[in-house]
């Protein structure tokens, strides 16, 4: 007796897994993949192609006004979900393809007032702010980090597994190593 064929979310669910793409992104793109299908009525979307995408690609960006890096997400996740699983290829416009991002300076802290902010903050929190802002880790890097990590001789913090499953080191700033 055959087992019943995986629900399409879990076939999703186990090619992302074999990819091994983060645990944020698959929850990311299941979400997206949900709400596409949704947006149809529940169709299957082995029964949709490129139209299909369009509309609810161009639905975010005119109805929902979502970001353009928003809109390349959902894309992201709907080609993965045709490539990968369903393995069939659509050809989108071109105009569809990419959204583009508007081009502007990104607002940043001068030394002083992140130093500002940090002041106000205590215990734990401090020490994190104090680990992100001196040596660059990601706040996913930060939590996940274990004594283990921290070379207190090279003043420096081995970051495992970090973005795209790879290893690398950052330095330790010394005004962190007495809080350690």
């Amino acid at each position: 007796m055959t087992p019943p064929p995986e629900k399409l979310l879990d076939q999703v669910r186990d090619a992302i897994l074999t990819r091994h793409y983060s645990y944020r992104t698959e929850k990311t793109h299941i979400d997206w993949i949900r709400r596409f299908i949704l947006f149809h009525q529940k169709c299957h979307p082995r029964d949709m192609g490129a139209p299909e995408v369009q509309a609810y690609i161009t639905y975010l960006a005119t109805e929902r006004q979502v970001s353009a890096s928003t809109q390349n997400q959902a894309l992201s996740a709907i080609l993965f979900l045709y490539r990968f699983v369903i393995q069939k290829d659509i050809s989108l416009p071109a105009d569809l393809i990419r959204a583009k991002r508007p081009t502007h300076l990104p607002t940043v802290l001068i030394h002083q007032e992140a130093m500002a902010v940090i002041g106000k903050m205590s215990g734990v929190p401090q020490l994190m702010a104090k680990l992100l802002y001196g040596s660059g880790l990601r706040l996913s890097e930060c939590l996940r980090l274990r004594v283990k990590d921290i070379d207190f001789g090279n003043h420096q913090i081995i970051i495992r597994d970090g973005k795209g499953e790879k290893d690398r080191a950052t330095m330790l700033p010394d005004s962190i190593i007495p809080d350690l």
